[in-house]
């Protein structure tokens, strides 16, 4: 009876022994599948290949997501909590958000759902996107330039009724035709471009954003009047082309982030973090195994300038509504320019900016 105790009493710290060792090896490959090193030095291809997904937004779209990449933890608990409060609309949405202590840029973002959610859905490459940024803003923000040259070489970038596209001195800038309306391009940033670059590793495609074709639509409008007031909204923030930076308010933005860029270091300090949750988007990291994401419900939209198509079941970018693409290449050209003009080098006091801030 005693011999069977103890080897009862080994077999089961034999187990415990096994369970832990496992769970140890479990966290271990799951922390390297998650979190991919970065490179200490991302080359040109790599830079383009990172910015094509956001190379044909607005300008200022731009300079919030290059910003809000650098806080990438945020970026989940921000769509995390919009996930959670889908009935907060227009200025009550925007009251709500303006409380959070999220950085300006993610707080920005929030006018957009579904350019949250990619990078939510997206996460590895949101995060070497914020980490490419914070290493080589410049040559990051060339890239940009580099890919609005081969689209519009391309024919998939030009001026419509829902977007200005403009050149002055080889800088290609991208503004709304009406300003106080955004329309946001869908594209696959793998095709648009003339010839197809590869795919970042585990790209997900999000299904409000992208056109499996290439070229690029347009979806519905969000207005900007909701967010207008608060000192994190839409006309705060530009790319200076010029000298590569983010400005935000007038200045240029520093990211603040106390987080880094790499998960296996961003996530360390936040125990409570529930990391399989945070990183729930990251399907498309095994093959695209999963199955495509709709589109998250679009607050504070304006109405769409697309008609109806006859086939209510073909899916238009947002919510399988019915909408019909609009074709690129329908609209009038002008220069759009920068909401912040005049004064010091940064349109210092050229915009009130006004808030409830």
């Amino acid at each position: 009876m005693k011999l069977l105790k103890q080897g009862f009493a080994v077999f089961v710290s034999s187990c415990l022994v096994l369970g832990a060792a496992h769970d140890v090896f479990a966290a271990q490959a799951n922390q390297s599948v998650l979190a991919p090193a970065q490179p200490t030095q991302w080359t040109s291809d790599q830079l383009q290949q990172l910015v094509a997904p956001i190379a044909l937004y607005p300008d200022a779209l731009v300079a919030q997501i290059l910003a809000a990449s650098t806080h990438p933890v945020e970026l989940v608990e921000a769509n995390r909590w919009m996930q959670e409060h889908p009935a907060l609309t227009g200025d009550a949405l925007a009251v709500e958000v303006n409380k959070q202590s999220w950085d300006p840029s993610v707080q920005a973002l929030t006018q957009f759902p579904s350019v949250l959610a990619n990078a939510d859905q997206n996460l590895t490459w949101a995060s070497a996107l914020g980490d490419a940024y914070l290493k080589q803003p410049q040559e990051l923000m060339a890239a940009v330039q580099v890919m609005r040259q081969r689209a519009e070489e391309a024919g998939s970038l030009q001026s419509t009724s829902q977007q200005t596209v403009s050149t002055q001195d080889q800088t290609i800038t991208v503004e709304p035709t009406a300003p106080d309306v955004v329309y946001l391009p869908e594209y696959d940033p793998w095709l648009a471009y003339g010839t197809p670059i590869a795919v970042w590793p585990g790209w997900y495609p999000y299904s409000g954003l992208y056109l499996d074709a290439p070229g690029i639509a347009f979806g519905v409008g969000f207005g900007l009047g909701y967010f207008g007031g608060y000192s994190w909204g839409w006309h705060h923030w530009r790319p200076d082309w010029n000298r590569r930076t983010v400005v935000y308010n007038h200045r240029p933005y520093i990211s603040r982030s106390a987080t880094m860029t790499n998960r296996n270091d961003y996530l360390h300090g936040h125990e409570n973090f529930d990391r399989t949750q945070a990183f729930h988007g990251e399907r498309g990291f095994f093959a695209h195994s999963g199955p495509h994401v709709s589109a998250a419900p679009q607050r504070g939209f304006a109405e769409s300038n697309a008609r109806f198509d006859s086939n209510p079941g073909r899916f238009s970018g947002f919510g399988n509504e019915g909408f019909a693409r609009e074709p690129s290449g329908e609209g009038r050209a002008g220069f759009g320019g920068f909401a912040h003009e005049g004064g010091d080098a940064y349109g210092e006091g050229s915009h009130g900016g006004g808030g409830h801030r």
